[in-house]
């Protein structure tokens, strides 16, 4: 995949190396989503899934947020069209995301309200600027959630804090954010940028076949009782088994040197 030529384009997209970043790029309205940029990350994911050359992708958003929230004049003009309009690219987006082997990062700083919450809880791992702030934000509207909030926020932090934040509506800060596991790691804001990049160099010079495996089985555990995880897991393990990264592994073990994988 090529960098997106268009720098009004609504969505970025900067290839680096192994690496996908997809930036949101609406930064005059503190990058809420409109139908455009739905649809952009719509089709930045299309070309992302089966391209075994990328192994690792980051979220972020140009200038002062990772991302506001639904585009709010798009709702206003015709609540019931715009809603669907909206949401059928986003939530298809998210079903292509989920079924990526290689780490989704979210770095995110200013920002994460509504659409831009739900779409930060889809990610992987999620980097967050010290200054950060966050509200699910749905019920100030008088709406119910989206994006998959309503997926993800227990799966993180339990019903009961889930809907502490979702009946609530309150703004967290990133302390409260990393005491619920709503992120992984609290950066300066200074260091946001090189820390992500550390990161995400790290996971794209992984076993990207693994990390798929690990990803579906982590997210699908909650759907299954013992045994049909036991099974989901032997399956998984027989796979990777057979890819070049586990001969790689396992001869660097016995080499006692680092393994080099190359993500098939």
């Amino acid at each position: 995949m090529s960098s997106t030529p268009n720098p009004q384009a609504p969505l970025l997209v900067e290839r680096r190396g192994a690496a996908v970043h997809l930036c949101f790029n609406r930064p005059q309205a503190l990058n809420a989503v409109d139908v455009p940029m739905a649809q952009a990350l719509l089709e930045a994911l299309r070309s992302l899934v089966g391209d075994t050359s990328v192994r690792a992708v980051v979220l972020r958003g140009m200038g002062k947020g990772f991302m506001a929230g639904g585009d709010l004049a798009t709702l206003r003009a015709d609540p019931v069209q715009g809603a669907n309009d909206l949401l059928g690219p986003l939530n298809a987006a998210l079903e292509l995301m989920a079924k990526l082997d290689a780490p989704v990062i979210a770095q995110v700083h200013g920002v994460a309200a509504g659409a831009g919450l739900s779409l930060m809880l889809q990610a992987d791992l999620v980097l967050a600027a010290q200054d950060t702030r966050f509200n699910l934000a749905y019920i100030n509207l008088g709406t119910s959630c989206d994006v998959g909030a309503s997926w993800a926020l227990p799966r993180l932090v339990g019903l009961r804090q889930a809907l502490e934040i979702a009946l609530l509506g309150d703004t967290l800060d990133c302390a409260d954010a990393l005491r619920l596991g709503l992120v992984n790691r609290v950066v300066p804001a200074d260091q946001l940028d090189a820390q992500v990049q550390a990161l995400t160099e790290r996971l794209a010079s992984g076993p990207t076949r693994a990390y798929g495996a690990m990803k579906r089985l982590m997210r699908n555990a909650f759907d299954h009782d013992l045994g049909a995880q036991l099974s989901l897991e032997a399956a998984a393990f027989v796979q990777c088994a057979q890819t070049q990264d586990f001969r790689t592994g396992i001869e660097a073990f016995y080499g006692k040197h680092p393994a080099r994988f190359v993500g098939a």
